[in-house]
């Protein structure tokens, strides 16, 4: 069910208790269809993710040419043709930076022009870190209003492969480009310096692409031989690990409460947040580990834990830089200082994600200092009794909440409706668990 009032508010009072599943993860949703739709055959998808991001991407494949039919809650079937055709009229992502961004990288690969565009929160998104890759490979862009912004019109086909070294690891730079490289000429090279995301090159193989990933350092080198067409397959799509960080942030830091959350996806390059409340002297316990759509996953059980500030290592952000919003909430609860650095990509989110929650949780009475690239927040006391503003960011809203779900007084939002973007059924399922948030 979709948020619709203009704000909603979390109070504290009520322990936690109970057992949830995660919604789909929705990285893999993304890839699932965008992958389906090149591939030749139908593909069927079992727990996708149906929040307003992902939703934006179907409409988006359907555009190019695929059949895209919804069978049941969480069960979609994509007929692809073995590429995208050219599309009528323009392709809205809505607010889905992942969706628009793997999006391009495809469509880059076929004898196709097709304007994307988005909602005013990805209008200000830059665009110019998939872009740049994808001009050297030979695709055409012309900006609209403002360069390396949206709208953007791209004209794709006849590309030559690239060899990329990104400075910044980031798994949408190099899924973009390695879609371009199924349909480029030659070899096509990523190298990173620390491992971002490795979804994409997990679902290529699912889909039958030769995919070869060599250790370099402390991150990798992925190298993909143009040419090679994907073959339909069937998809079970894991729990989202981002999405289930909110119930499990706040069965740590409610008083006497315990939460699991089933079917969480545990690919180690996305559960950098797990292991930093760990070292907090988190009560986080997995269960039930098993494997399914070529990924790990678990059951998840967090219970109320005295938290201790740490230090988190910069080169874990590429594994986590989703969840540094709740890590911040989590760590007003915590003893001491949290110190989260080398995140600037946060700034360049749905939001400046790391000036909204310093702004957020100093109106709650937290002690943050912000910094260029990072965010220093002092835990103890946490007063509350504000109304935060979002931006639109649906992390920014859901962190608050969790907040302000053991904060002394409650704590309100603007700007709920954008929670549906990510995690549509967020509020029934903490008020499942026992929260009040409404």
């Amino acid at each position: 069910m979709a948020v619709s009032s203009p704000t909603l508010t979390a109070r504290s009072g009520r322990s936690l208790k109970g057992v949830v599943t995660a919604p789909g993860d929705k990285s893999i949703s993304h890839r699932a269809l965008i992958l389906g739709a090149m591939a030749t055959g139908v593909t069927e998808i079992e727990g996708l993710l149906e929040g307003e991001d992902v939703l934006a991407t179907a409409r988006a494949v359907e555009a190019f040419g695929a059949g895209v039919d919804r069978l049941g809650p969480g069960r979609w079937q994509v007929m692809g043709h073995g590429g995208f055709r050219q599309p009528e009229g323009v392709i809205d992502c809505g607010n889905a930076g992942t969706g628009v961004r793997l999006l391009m990288g495809a469509a880059a690969g076929y004898p196709v022009s097709a304007t994307f565009d988005g909602d005013a929160s990805l209008r200000k998104r830059p665009m110019k870190r998939v872009t740049g890759p994808l001009a050297e490979m030979g695709a055409l862009f012309a900006w609209a209003a403002e360069e390396d912004r949206l709208p953007l019109t791209l004209t794709g086909g006849d590309l030559t492969g690239l060899e990329f070294t990104q400075k910044v690891a980031s798994a949408q730079v190099k899924s973009a480009i390695l879609l371009a490289g199924l349909n480029a000429a030659g070899r096509t090279v990523v190298a990173e310096p620390e491992r971002s995301r490795d979804h994409t090159e997990r679902m290529l193989a699912a889909f039958g692409a030769h995919v070869q990933v060599n250790e370099e350092g402390a991150g990798w080198r992925v190298t993909l031989e143009g040419g090679q067409a994907l073959r339909a397959t069937d998809v079970s799509v894991p729990g989202d690990p981002s999405s289930a960080a909110f119930p499990l942030a706040a069965g740590l830091i409610v008083p006497g409460a315990e939460v699991t959350v089933r079917n969480i996806m545990l690919n180690p390059l996305r559960t950098g947040l797990f292991e930093t409340w760990l070292e907090m002297g988190a009560e986080l316990t997995v269960s039930n580990r098993r494997a399914a759509g070529g990924e790990e996953v678990g059951d998840l059980t967090a219970r109320h834990s005295a938290l201790t500030g740490v230090v988190v290592p910069p080169e874990r952000a590429a594994s986590m830089i989703d969840e540094y919003p709740v890590l911040a909430a989590t760590a007003a609860f915590a003893r001491g200082e949290t110190v989260m650095r080398g995140i600037g990509e946060m700034r360049v989110k749905e939001s400046d994600r790391i000036a909204l929650m310093a702004a957020g949780l100093q109106a709650c009475g937290v002690t943050v200092v912000e910094e260029p690239e990072g965010f220093v927040v002092t835990g103890g006391r946490v007063p509350g009794g504000a109304t935060v503003t979002t931006h639109g960011d649906h992390r920014i809203a859901m962190s608050h909440l969790v907040l302000g779900l053991a904060a002394e007084r409650a704590v309100t939002v603007d700007e709920p409706g954008m929670i549906a973007t990510s995690f549509p059924g967020f509020v029934e399922m903490m008020c499942e668990l026992g929260a009040e948030i409404g």
